[in-house]
């Protein structure tokens, strides 16, 4: 296991563990060769030693943390449309219980890979 796997599984709510995981799994999906890692005191996966992403559950929200206000920024507008959703400089936060949209995960992914690798 890994800290991704560590942490999931000390994750208290069985649908805000799905949740997380799914996240996890599409940003996998998209980054076959990423690393379970730690990242700012954070689970995340990692692509050539660079954070790609971090998705956790704090006291009221789920939080998604991409290591880039660029990628926050580039996924902005998909966020507004989300009921319960909201966003930061580095941070998305979706209510607890939620289900976070798929195409803004993979835009969000898609969008720091692509900076991670210069594209």
């Amino acid at each position: 296991m890994g800290a991704v796997d560590d942490y999931l599984a000390g994750v208290e709510d069985d649908s805000d563990r799905a949740a997380l995981a799914r996240v996890y799994a599409i940003a996998q999906e998209l980054a076959p060769d990423a690393e379970q890692a730690i990242s700012y005191r954070m689970p995340a996966l990692k692509h050539h030693g660079k954070a790609v992403i971090s998705a956790i559950r704090a006291a009221k929200h789920l939080g998604v943390y991409p290591f880039s206000s660029a990628a926050v920024a580039a996924v902005a507008g998909l966020v507004e449309g989300v009921d319960g959703a909201e966003w930061s400089t580095g941070a998305i936060r979706f209510a607890p219980g939620s289900a976070i949209p798929e195409d803004l995960i993979r835009e969000l992914v898609a969008f720091r890979l692509a900076e991670i690798d210069g594209r």
